[in-house]
């Protein structure tokens, strides 16, 4: 329900794309997902620094990124309620401070607590920068502004393996979180200077949909925590806690005016695909760079430094096969190159299932930069479809649920890898595997190719045609 209009003056009329203000809110966008990654590589180096077991720090990496999968929602409500300047430098505040606390961080459950802070100033800081930008800009430089808010997706996920691995390696894992201190105060500084008070309608939020969607995902990752540390007591309620919670989310959900999610888009056959089976896809995916430096580290012996170093090849192949992702779409078309980047995929995993410390390094960054690549084109495939059927006026309502399907997705992506590690040990003895340091990451690295199964489902069920309209692909007939 419409609370009241903001006035004239508070959305500035486009004159042309502002491009500080669009490179302000890209850095900020840096930061977030650089800081989603860059802990992975120096897991093992936090854990002897804090006395609990590397695979243990995954929930520090998951409360982060489900802390903003929950809080995404209500972005847009707090920069329509309070203007787009107080969110986003009270979100830039929170997110440095936050940052000096990880830094500061005397034991696992200290850090974990500071970052779900971080993921509270991530959560308001870039979709509401992106907002700024976005009614700001005349529809004519759009293009322009959605590419310098595309460039820090591709670029830091390259950077930040290495820079986890070196700062641990040289200096200390607590200086992933100092260097944030200095930008983040460089960043407020900028942005109380350039970020407008753009407001939009004021209107009500769907708290009872929020709380129970938050409610729901929080008790499902502590249910997952509490399984691989052999917690059942902590389990079994965390599990059926987020069932009941997430039972009536949905309930509630499907049934409300103007829900906090529009459930209701899962109807669309080509949104349900990227909604459902891509957040699956991504799940697994997600897990991939998460898993790779702990084996290497942990099951191979090799230095943080190293082990960052190589995960490169990985996003290098992600970014390098870009230019090719919308020729392959208009070729192939979107089902078929689902399907290709699933069974793709599920190959890369079982042969990471089988490196061991022997295997030729050469041969490990071709099967990185392969893992890489079909990465790159499933995630531009399940993207580019996403939207394709649908209508104008549900367009807001979709991108929410999406943003917040895909946050969720890369959280849940880390804690299933972390729970599959801890399975490996008693799969690997049931199973007659050799008692060696490596074989839970290879039964982890097995598990992800199982869970594949749901998205490549979902892609066979999907039309032929499916995304012809946006790719341009003409069926044969």
């Amino acid at each position: 329900m419409v609370e009241a209009e903001a006035g004239p003056s508070a959305r500035p009329g486009p004159t042309g794309l502002q491009r500080p203000l669009a490179l302000l809110v890209a850095g900020a966008f840096f930061m977030e997902i650089l800081d989603g990654t860059v802990i992975a590589p120096a897991a093992p180096h936090i854990a002897d620094d804090l006395g609990v077991s590397a695979v243990d720090v995954n929930v520090a990496i998951t409360g982060y990124l489900l802390t903003l999968a929950v809080l995404i929602p209500i972005s847009g409500w707090l920069a329509d309620r309070f203007g787009a300047r107080r969110v986003f430098t009270a979100a830039l505040v929170i997110f440095t401070l936050a940052s000096a606390g990880c830094a500061m961080a005397p034991s696992l459950p200290v850090l974990t607590a500071t970052r779900v802070l971080q993921g509270v100033g991530g959560a308001m800081m870039v979709p509401v920068g992106r907002l700024a930008v976005l009614r700001t800009t005349p529809k004519r430089d759009l293009v322009r502004a959605i590419a310098f808010l595309t460039w820090p997706a591709l670029v830091a996920p390259v950077i930040a393996p290495a820079l986890g691995g070196v700062l641990a390696n040289y200096a200390s894992w607590r200086w992933i979180f100092i260097v944030n201190v200095p930008l983040g105060i460089a960043a407020l500084v900028l942005a109380l200077r350039i970020v407008p008070d753009v407001r939009g309608p004021r209107r009500a939020l769907d708290w009872r949909g929020f709380l129970l969607t938050a409610g729901g995902a929080a008790a499902l990752v502590v249910g997952l925590e509490s399984v691989g540390a052999g917690r059942w007591g902590s389990a079994v309620t965390g599990l059926v806690l987020a069932a009941v919670l997430l039972t009536a989310a949905v309930r509630y959900l499907l049934r409300a005016r103007r829900p906090l999610l529009d459930l209701r888009m899962l109807r669309v056959a080509t949104y349900r695909l990227t909604a459902a089976g891509g957040s699956v896809y991504r799940m697994v995916i997600t897990a991939i760079p998460f898993l790779l430096p702990l084996l290497f580290q942990l099951g191979f012996g090799w230095s943080a430094a190293q082990a960052g170093l190589v995960v490169i090849a990985l996003f290098v192949g992600n970014v390098g096969i870009k230019p090719a992702t919308t020729p392959l779409m208009r070729r192939f078309g979107i089902r078929t190159l689902v399907l290709f980047s699933i069974a793709a995929s599920a190959a890369c995993l079982v042969g990471m299932a089988l490196l061991t410390d022997e295997t030729p390094l050469p041969v490990v960054l071709a099967l990185l930069l392969a893992s890489g690549i079909v990465r790159s084109t499933g995630f531009t495939a399940y993207n580019s479809v996403a939207y394709a059927d649908v209508e104008p006026d549900r367009m807001t309502g979709a991108n929410t649920l999406m943003s917040t399907l895909q946050e969720l997705g890369a959280g849940l992506g880390v804690a299933v890898g972390a729970l599959f590690v801890r399975l490996g040990d008693p799969i690997g003895q049931v199973t007659g595997l050799s008692d060696a340091p490596a074989t839970p990451y290879r039964v982890a690295f097995v598990l992800l190719v199982l869970v594949l199964l749901v998205p490549a489902v979902e892609a066979l069920r999907l039309s032929r045609t499916a995304g012809d309209v946006v790719t341009g692909h003409v069926s044969p007939h």
